[in-house]
């Protein structure tokens, strides 16, 4: 964002929430223990949290629960034998008469040392983004000032750890100086997300009357690209399938047999190609039909959503993208099929002069509302064989090679259906309004974000209605090397947080 608008759009949040004791409250107090607040974060991202290393994920969970005990929580760790934590809070307000619910994960993406500028479980401080020529700095002793631009690298720092912070300061901030929550609160943390939820579910069934919430507030994820405060309505779900096609039963010469013995290579390629044309419309038959339309408020929402898609064309090195000119925002809306990956014999260096035995591809599919993932496996399932292929579900014998000319190998992966709430709901009306008093009108509303998580679960099992609250900046490098937090969004999370606390019904 240019700096003008920056400062436009800080003098505007200002005006908005000048009169707000909770917001003024946070301000206050991250103004005055900033350097408190560092502290417990820096503590809190040292704990190593990949959600296959059950012993770090445990004493992350541990850590979780004596914060929020200090705090009045009332703690409870659930854990199924040999599967991640979820860490439980419960705190009520005199005289409410809502709860809402706070989710977030806590586990992280597995990480490669070497590919860091620093250790990813010993946060650093840097004067800005490394991409930019950010200079490594010292954390700030007490009283020092602090820039809000500079940002802590660490793995979790943007996705997502930065939430149970804010959480944290927040509550403090409102206690110590007086305003009370208008709500009672529920804490419902997984260590489990990054490795695709797989018990979440379970954990909902056990303990669906503890979870029972008015709302549930979805901590996970970026704001805009703009730097714009967002709130998104939904989430795409997800499903993909591996496919493997066969050539002859041992790698040819292909000297001797190209030109006669199929190349599964050329095979596989055709086929993918036959599902996407190069405008990358996807050509499977059907795979729009069940895709439920938008309302009036989703297109009104869509109409005011800021045009970033220059600005990150230039960034991404794209000189033009797909579907003809639709925007981003407007691309989300459908259910995508990417090619994920693929793989067959060995190129450069490594390659021989061979005729492939086989050839893989990873398809992941992105799911709107409206989606059954199994249905939508089955539209591509139903394209393949009309391109000619036999499907199997095992490695064909030589029987099977025989009988069909092509054969495609075609393992399903496990999918879900996407999330999405309605924006005129009164949920949805309640905190557009409370992070408005934060922000001021400069919110970006979001229909539906591109990536995928369960919550489908929250509506399903808990029966209750979602709505997420990112605050990470967009370029946190989210499971990626030199993962980071600025700090303005940290700082935006605590006010937020102190204004959803307090938001009225």
């Amino acid at each position: 964002m240019p700096r003008p608008l920056l400062i436009l759009v800080l003098l505007v949040t200002h005006v908005a929430h000048a009169g707000d004791p909770a917001v003024q409250a946070a301000r206050e107090w991250r103004k005055t223990q900033g350097t408190s607040i560092l502290e417990e974060f820096v503590e809190y991202l040292a704990l190593p949290n990949v959600a296959a290393d059950l012993p770090a994920i445990e004493k992350n969970a541990a850590y979780m629960a004596v914060e929020l005990e200090k705090r009045g929580v009332q703690v409870e760790i659930w854990q199924h034998e040999a599967v991640t934590p979820v860490v439980y809070g419960r705190l009520d307000a005199p005289g409410a008469t809502r709860t809402l619910g706070f989710y977030l994960h806590y586990d992280g993406q597995p990480v490669d040392p070497t590919q860091w500028s620093s250790s990813p479980w010993t946060p650093t401080l840097y004067d800005g983004s490394i991409e930019d020529g950010a200079r490594r700095i010292s954390f700030p002793a007490a009283n020092e000032s602090i820039d809000s631009d500079w940002r802590i690298y660490a793995r979790s720092a943007g996705d997502d750890k930065a939430p149970f912070t804010a959480i944290l300061a927040a509550l403090d901030a409102l206690q110590h100086a007086g305003v009370t929550r208008t709500s009672n609160l529920v804490f419902f943390f997984e260590g489990e997300e990054e490795a695709g939820s797989v018990h979440l579910g379970d954990y909902m069934r056990q303990h669906r009357k503890q979870l029972k919430v008015d709302g549930w507030l979805i901590m996970d994820g970026p704001v805009h690209q703009s730097r714009r405060p967002q709130l998104v309505f939904g989430v795409r779900g997800y499903t993909g399938m591996d496919i493997t096609v066969y050539g002859a039963t041992r790698y040819l010469h292909s000297g001797h047999y190209g030109n006669w013995a199929p190349n599964p290579a050329q095979m596989l390629a055709q086929l993918l190609a036959s599902m996407k044309n190069s405008n990358g419309d996807i050509l499977v038959s059907g795979y729009f039909d069940s895709v439920n339309p938008l309302g009036d408020p989703e297109r009104e929402a869509l109409g005011r959503l800021p045009d970033t898609d220059a600005d990150l064309r230039r960034e991404l090195g794209l000189q033009q993208t797909e579907g003809s000119g639709a925007s981003l925002a407007e691309r989300l809306l459908l259910p995508s099929l990417n090619i994920r990956g693929m793989e067959s014999a060995r190129v450069g260096s490594a390659a021989r002069n061979i005729i492939p035995v086989r050839a893989e591809a990873s398809l992941d599919m992105r799911l709107v509302a409206g989606n059954n993932p199994s249905d939508m496996m089955a539209l591509v399932e139903a394209h393949i064989r009309e391109q000619g292929f036999h499907i199997v579900r095992v490695e064909p014998n030589n029987a099977t090679r025989l009988k069909h000319p092509k054969i495609a190998k075609v393992i399903r992966q496990h999918g879900y259906p996407a999330a999405r709430t309605p924006l005129d709901s009164e949920f949805a009306r309640q905190v557009i309004s409370a992070t408005r008093r934060v922000t001021g009108e400069e919110l970006v509303i979001l229909p539906a974000a591109g990536g995928s998580l369960p919550l489908y679960l929250f509506n399903d099992i808990l029966k209750a209605p979602v709505i997420m609250v990112p605050i990470a900046n967009h370029d946190d490098n989210q499971h990626a090397p030199d993962e980071n937090l600025r700090l303005a969004n940290l700082w935006y999370g605590i006010d937020l947080l102190a204004g959803l606390f307090t938001m009225q019904e």
